[in-house]
């Protein structure tokens, strides 16, 4: 009783909220619980292109296409849009599954150094024999929780005539000031060509996954994408769920903006607790403490406390840099917050993570 949750990835609080819960059980009543099909046979309802729409009007982008994750956005789009004669330059921290989307595809492959504009423009100047150039990465770093440096990625892809791919898992509602993420945050919502996101952490946290970009890229990936093709659709009850966490954002951007506060609240009484936190203003939280045992025992202990967070050692992470990964939500309260980091502060000493 009484557990407080620091770890998922519910940044707005929608997967709880009544209107959110209300509009997929009314989907479920009134479409079924699903399709048996994919989208090109007989998977495709109403609700799913009404999504689709929502989704491209939300970020400012000409279409969108659905999926049943973001894992499967990345796995899909790399393989369709890029030949032998392409190139892609990925960030070497980027999530997972761009990093698998990559290994499906032909195209020439670079990595740069982890933020690293230097690098990256090295590795686009070496990229300038490949026909079309593209620079993919992360918006939000899940495991540090930094933000790319799209302005001045933006203007290395514009110098070098690339295009700009950005996972926004981890930015999409939240990040910028009406939340529709780092391209908004950092004002460059017209240089970025291609966003996959998430409709399964702030959008309602059920499921599903999206691209969205050009209108001739998304009618390419619907001919050509194989996790598109060859997966069923959404169920109803996910697409009513998302629908309704994206009505509510683009209706008032009061949830998105409460999450500076509470951010900035848990980072800064950590710090001066003696803590350090990776990253850069963002919700996720990284609780710095080296060592996998200390990272598991102290969220032990502080699931004893009342909150339930995870230590995360490698290979999550590299060696050397286990961490409890916080993630902050607009449903915490300020008293929620404080009891958090009040936890913190009693396990660290006891294990002798704080003086």
């Amino acid at each position: 009783a009484g557990i407080l949750n620091f770890c998922a990835n519910n940044y707005l609080g929608l997967s709880s909220h009544p209107e959110v819960i209300r509009a997929g059980v009314e989907a479920l009543e009134q479409f079924g619980a699903g399709l048996s099909s994919v989208r090109f046979i007989c998977g495709t309802q109403s609700i799913h292109k009404d999504l689709e729409e929502k989704i491209s009007r939300f970020h400012q982008r000409e279409d969108a296409i659905l999926y049943a994750s973001c894992f499967d956005a990345n796995a899909g789009i790399f393989e369709a849009l890029l030949t032998p004669e392409d190139a892609v330059l990925s960030d070497e921290l980027n999530h997972a599954s761009i990093i698998d989307g990559i290994r499906l595809c032909k195209a020439n492959k670079y990595r740069y150094r982890h933020m690293d504009m230097q690098d990256l423009e090295a590795k686009l100047q070496e990229a300038q024999k490949h026909r079309l150039r593209l620079v993919a990465t992360d918006g939000a770093f899940s495991m540090d929780g930094d933000i790319a440096p799209l302005q001045e990625i933006c203007q290395l892809a514009e110098k070098y005539e690339a295009l700009v791919f950005i996972d926004e898992c981890h930015a999409t509602g939240f990040l910028g000031p009406n939340g529709r993420g780092t391209d908004e945050l950092f004002g460059v919502m017209d240089k970025v060509t291609i966003i996959n996101s998430t409709l399964g952490k702030a959008l309602g946290g059920a499921a599903g996954g999206y691209t969205t970009g050009p209108k001739p890229l998304v009618d390419l990936l619907r001919q050509r994408s194989r996790p598109y093709l060859f997966s069923n659709s959404l169920p109803p009850a996910v697409v009513g769920c998302a629908s309704k966490a994206l009505d509510l954002l683009m209706e008032s951007n009061a949830i998105a903006q409460s999450m500076a506060a509470k951010t900035q609240r848990f980072r800064s009484k950590m710090t001066a607790a003696g803590f350090t936190i990776s990253g850069q203003d963002h919700p996720i939280c990284p609780v710095m403490l080296g060592d996998a045992r200390l990272a598991s025992a102290m969220a032990d202990d502080m699931l004893s406390r009342g909150i339930y967070v995870i230590g995360f050692s490698y290979p999550v992470v590299p060696k050397g840099k286990a961490r409890i990964r916080v993630q902050i939500s607009a449903v915490h309260s300020d008293e929620d917050i404080d009891r958090c980091v009040e936890a913190f502060t009693e396990v660290g000493r006891k294990h002798g993570a704080l003086p």
